[in-house]
């Protein structure tokens, strides 16, 4: 089920229609994992909705699975759902997270109890395969990372703020300024919400 808050299709970054198949009202109250999907700007949008976050919080209790991708984890965190559970998010915002009581990790895929988050963009590759092995088992996910040849190489070691200089992290830190600026007053006004 790909829930849309109406059924109007949404674009892409590059403008590609996404229809939606459900809406809250014909989505399923038990799912087997309910998934929130990151983008920076749409989570800002969706963690100042209160229509998202009451149809997360409605479905959450009734979910095997909660879980999310980059900054998706925001929009947990802004439903009340990571409050007390460790997760990630993308290097650029996962400081947010404990602004709405989740406990920051900086890890690529982090699971704690039923919540599985993964950081950012690549990241969820590994999620993806760490969520198949808790439905399927360790054997189907081993067999999906080999199907899509997943064995990563980088050309670089430059893709976590760990491996980065602290002069050039902090000019990719001002090249983010409004953008994770606007997530921060999001997560500011979440927390005063959740009266954390």
């Amino acid at each position: 089920h790909l829930v849309g808050m109406t059924m109007t299709p949404v674009s892409t970054d590059v403008g590609i229609p996404v229809p939606p198949t459900d809406t809250p009202a014909t989505c399923p109250q038990e799912l087997d994992v309910l998934f929130v999907p990151g983008g920076l700007m749409g989570t800002i949008a969706c963690m100042n909705d209160p229509d998202v976050l009451a149809f997360l919080t409605n479905r959450a209790p009734h979910s095997r699975f909660i879980t999310s991708v980059c900054t998706g984890s925001l929009i947990l965190a802004a439903a009340g759902l990571l409050e007390g559970y460790k997760a990630t998010s993308h290097w650029g915002v996962v400081n947010l997270l404990p602004l709405m009581g989740a406990i920051e990790s900086h890890e690529r895929v982090v699971q704690d109890r039923n919540r599985i988050t993964g950081g950012g963009v690549t990241a969820g590759i590994d999620f993806g395969l760490t969520l198949a092995a808790q439905l399927r088992g360790q054997a189907a996910a081993e067999h999906i990372q080999l199907i899509i040849q997943y064995a990563p190489q980088p050309p670089f070691h430059h893709g976590d703020p760990s491996e980065i200089p602290a002069e050039q992290m902090a000019l990719e830190r001002s090249r983010r300024t409004w953008m994770d600026g606007k997530a921060l007053q999001a997560a500011q006004i979440a927390s005063k919400r959740l009266k954390l």
